[in-house]
């Protein structure tokens, strides 16, 4: 789904713009689905995070390069077995950007969709947020609020994945 602009006789672009449409596409999917499950605030960390894991997975889930509005519904099984908590998504992410890398890497034109993805993967990465430990026990009384408990410095993917996983369930 990746638009080109008229290509001259010589091989050049001519100058026009390549738009990552695909990657687009996938973070306004996975936009969508967690502003309909309503679980924090689109101006937080955290919702970034979600967006972020979601859309990686509905792009890099697109074998085909064919991300369509139709199929939204029918993908939605698959988005959900792949951000499942026993599954290795962190691995799969790794495997799928490379081999995109060396497709992009085979190929002549410019892979924006890619770069986006491979900086998002980035992100989720390097990015450490403040979350609930819910390995902690705590002793004594039980915390009054949800931000009184033990709090771990979590990678984003960690914490956007379930979230994700979520959103598509409540869609």
């Amino acid at each position: 789904m990746l638009h080109r602009g008229q290509q001259d006789t010589d091989g050049t672009d001519g100058g026009e713009l390549t738009v990552p449409m695909a990657w687009l596409y996938a973070e306004y999917i996975a936009d969508e689905l967690l502003r309909t499950g309503d679980l924090m605030p689109p101006t937080s960390f955290e919702f970034r995070a979600g967006r972020d894991a979601l859309a990686l997975t509905i792009f890099l889930s697109d074998t085909d390069g064919e991300l369509s509005g139709i199929r939204v519904v029918t993908q939605l099984e698959t988005w959900l077995s792949l951000t499942a908590y026993d599954q290795p998504w962190q691995d799969w992410v790794g495997e799928r950007l490379a081999q995109l890398a060396a497709e992009a890497a085979a190929s002549t034109g410019p892979a924006p969709d890619l770069d986006l993805a491979e900086a998002a993967w980035r992100w989720l990465q390097e990015t450490e947020l403040l979350a609930p430990d819910l390995n902690a026990v705590p002793g004594g009384a039980p915390p009054v609020g949800e931000d009184d408990g033990p709090k771990v410095w979590t990678p984003a993917w960690q914490l956007g994945l379930p979230l994700g996983h979520l959103a598509i369930h409540l869609f």
